[in-house]
């Protein structure tokens, strides 16, 4: 008997896995989007690293005539395809985004909570181009660089939402540990978030400010390192605290590892942040760094939605009706 062969081209495939998706390509789309918005965050550090912040000075034009590089007596080449790489970056994450939508709303059964979820990533694309702008005609203000980090990690989040959701059911959620576990996880997730936003402090004081024209938070930098410092060491001592109670209560095997393998990202993040600083912030080691902080955040995400889970919603049965005799 001869064997069958599939001949569809991998593209076809793609595509009827977004237009007739099953329950596992639609995590699996939930889950690129997870990716390609964290890459988006690591390509935003390697424009702001090489100065090239400013290589496109016009918005959404990257010339005032042209909408792709082109040469310019005043401009880099370097740093001009630097930031419209980054730019192009921007279409990848929104095409993968309404890859989401579609997949959600061709899911059969069709799942509310997952549309939902689905349609935050390309509204919230839209409202990323769109301080885009701002950040340009700012001048690359460290406020709006810095909102435009923290946008990205608030798409990451609503992201990694869609993957978890897509994972478990509509029911409600049902508790894996004890509720001082699950506080001590939220508590966790406000602990990095505020170590995310002093990161991006540390970066608006800092010397990378992605153009020579920039201007900087008139902070005094190692007083900013120094609260970020502290704040890594609140974070990796509430994750320990989490291991540890998993581990001693006996919690499902997943929570456990999902603890431990954060627990090892934000040492990790901890010896790159330590070596960036005594090296004098070297532009790789900044770029590394980013990665890292959108590691610790995606997977303190994934530690804290393991304290938990969804069953299947149950359909109401419906009344029997009165027999009359």
């Amino acid at each position: 008997m001869k064997q069958s062969t599939d001949h569809t081209s991998p593209l076809a495939r793609l595509l009827f896995s977004v237009w007739a998706p099953t329950p596992g390509a639609m995590r699996g789309w939930a889950l690129a989007s997870v990716v390609v918005n964290a890459g988006i965050t690591v390509s935003g550090a390697v424009v702001r690293v090489t100065g090239s912040g400013l290589g496109c000075p016009t918005w959404p034009r990257c010339t005032p005539d042209s909408y792709i590089p082109v040469a310019h007596p005043e401009i880099d080449p370097v740093n001009m395809a630097i930031e419209f790489g980054n730019r192009l970056v921007t279409f990848l994450v929104l095409v993968v985004g309404l890859a989401c939508v579609v997949a959600a709303t061709r899911l059969s059964p069709r799942r509310r909570s997952l549309v939902r979820l689905a349609w935050l990533q390309p509204v919230g694309i839209v409202v990323q181009a769109l301080w885009g702008a701002v950040v340009v005609t700012s001048m690359l203000n460290p406020f709006t660089v810095s909102m435009h980090f923290l946008l990205s990690i608030g798409l990451t989040a609503a992201c990694w939402a869609l993957y978890a959701r897509a994972g478990e059911g509509d029911g409600p959620a049902v508790r894996l540990v004890h509720r001082d576990i699950v506080r001590l996880g939220h508590v966790l997730v406000a602990a990095v978030f505020a170590l995310v936003v002093m990161g991006v402090v540390v970066t608006g004081t800092g010397p990378h400010s992605g153009d020579m024209l920039a201007t900087r938070f008139d902070f005094d930098i190692e007083t900013m390192a120094r609260v970020h410092a502290d704040l890594a060491y609140l974070v990796v001592g509430l994750t320990l605290a989490l291991a540890f109670a998993l581990h001693v209560s006996g919690a499902p095997r997943r929570a456990r590892r999902a603890a431990l393998l954060l627990l090892a990202v934000e040492l990790l993040q901890g010896v790159i942040g330590y070596v960036q600083y005594f090296l004098g912030v070297p532009a790789a080691l900044v770029t590394l760094h980013v990665l890292g902080s959108t590691l610790v955040w995606i997977f303190t995400l994934r530690a804290v939605t393991a304290l938990r889970t969804r069953e299947e919603a149950v359909s109401p049965q419906p009344r029997a009706k009165a027999v009359t005799a």
